[in-house]
């Protein structure tokens, strides 16, 4: 085990029962970390956790009161937070004529709302402290039948960024990252078609994997990003070039 990068420092990341969460749970951990894996799917996240060797809590991100309750079990556990990962995440794709406004809302809510109050409950934790790292996970989307997606994604990258002035003289550092087509059950869902046409339009000719998204949660989340704070990774084999 690779222990050196975030020895004994204590993680949450949310949306960990499958994907790029659970993905980034694992990386952490490998790292060193003591990780508390959230999500709203019970049985996902207390296999995962189980697996991994961290600790499995339920939670609904758009619920201020059970996001509360785990900035609360990080702490209570481990006596500290150093990490949180707003990973979570959903779709409800239709195009702009078939959305309805529940699709729009339930998007919304989980990314911007659930990373917002993620932000806001561990920052209260890591303002104390004088020290974390809050990585929120965005987007490369941009793509039809998205707007609610690409909207609460695009908000996610504008958050981070005001997040960051405020707390960064607390040595509080906020940053976002941005995936571009990565393999997840997620996209698992595409018509093979549609996901071999976005294949072919990245400059890498493939699709990225969670461990690659991982690798730069990672970095965000060790000494090595010590002074990166109000920044946008992305880890998108070049699609914005």
């Amino acid at each position: 085990m690779v222990e050196s990068l975030l020895d004994q420092r204590v993680a949450v990341v949310t949306g960990a029962g499958q994907g790029i969460g659970r993905e980034i749970a694992q990386s952490l951990a490998e790292h060193g970390a003591r990780v508390v894996l959230a999500d709203i799917d019970a049985e996902l996240v207390d296999k995962a956790a189980t697996e991994i060797g961290g600790i499995g809590v339920t939670c609904d991100i758009t619920s201020e009161e059970q996001v509360h309750d785990l900035v609360g079990a990080a702490v209570g556990n481990f006596g500290r937070l150093d990490v949180f990962v707003n990973n979570a995440g959903i779709t409800r794709d239709a195009s702009l004529k078939k959305m309805t406004v529940s699709d729009f809302d339930a998007v919304m809510a989980v990314h911007l709302r659930g990373t917002w109050l993620g932000v806001r409950e561990a920052s209260a934790v890591m303002r104390e402290q004088k020290s974390g790292s809050i990585i929120n996970m965005s987007s490369l989307s941009g793509n039809p039948g998205q707007t609610n997606y690409s909207a609460a994604k695009a908000g996610i990258v504008g958050l981070a960024k005001a997040a960051a002035k405020e707390v960064a003289h607390h040595n509080v550092r906020v940053n976002a990252i941005q995936p571009g087509l990565i393999r997840t059950p997620m996209t698992a869902a595409m018509p093979p078609a549609v996901f071999a046409e976005r294949e072919a339009a990245i400059p890498m000719k493939r699709a990225g994997e969670p461990a690659e998204v991982a690798g730069a949660v990672v970095f965000l989340a060790s000494d090595l990003s010590r002074y990166v704070t109000g920044a946008v990774i992305e880890v998108g084999g070049g699609r914005n070039i």
